[in-house]
């Protein structure tokens, strides 16, 4: 993908609020370079971090990348009583992007469960909402993991499909996470498209 084709004059997703969500899961990795395109493109990414997603990528990372501090909890400053409004979070953003979307945090979303800001701001959320799913191929393919998946479309969110390929286990098939290229392609599309409505 060259630079020019998502540069902010012509990207449907300059000047747009893009929540970035990441969660455990040794695909967290790609958060750094998803989060360069989607600034490259023009986009203002705020990160949100749960705990177990900071186990493979640090907030400093993410954070020099966004330019913007990362978020990992509800509190900002126990001791002042400050925290993160998820509430404001979610109206703020013109697109929530979880990538990528653990098994667990897939679960937690299809159930309207609410243990970390992430979820929170799921909940809150007004936007359009895109998941990219990543665990081992077993956990991908497991009945629970595709009722909630199928849940979550049900709900109106956009879930990308896992390609195929080598996965951290050693094992092949389904359930790596979408490639950010791709992510932001796909990102693009469909804020396009309600651009022009």
């Amino acid at each position: 993908m060259s630079e020019t084709s998502l540069s902010p004059a012509v990207s449907p997703l300059s000047g747009r609020r893009i929540l970035l969500g990441v969660s455990g899961s040794i695909a967290a990795y790609k958060a750094a370079p998803l989060t360069r395109l989607l600034v490259q493109a023009g986009a203002e990414v705020q990160v949100i971090l749960t705990e177990a997603a900071t186990a493979f990528v640090t907030p400093l990372t993410l954070g020099t990348l966004s330019k913007k501090p990362v978020l990992t909890g509800f509190l900002r400053d126990a001791a002042a009583g400050e925290w993160h409004n998820h509430v404001e979070l979610g109206l703020w953003a013109d697109a929530l992007l979880i990538a990528p979307a653990s098994a667990n945090t897939i679960g937690q979303l299809a159930n309207g469960l609410c243990p970390n800001l992430l979820c929170a701001v799921y909940l809150s959320a007004r936007c359009p909402v895109f998941l990219a799913p990543a665990m081992d191929l077993d956990m991908y393919a497991h009945p629970a993991v595709m009722q909630n998946l199928a849940r979550l479309r049900s709900f109106g969110n956009h879930v990308f499909e896992s390609p195929s390929g080598e996965l951290a286990s050693g094992l092949r098939g389904p359930g790596r996470m979408l490639e950010p290229e791709d992510i932001v392609l796909q990102i693009t599309h469909v804020l396009g498209q309600r651009s022009e409505k």
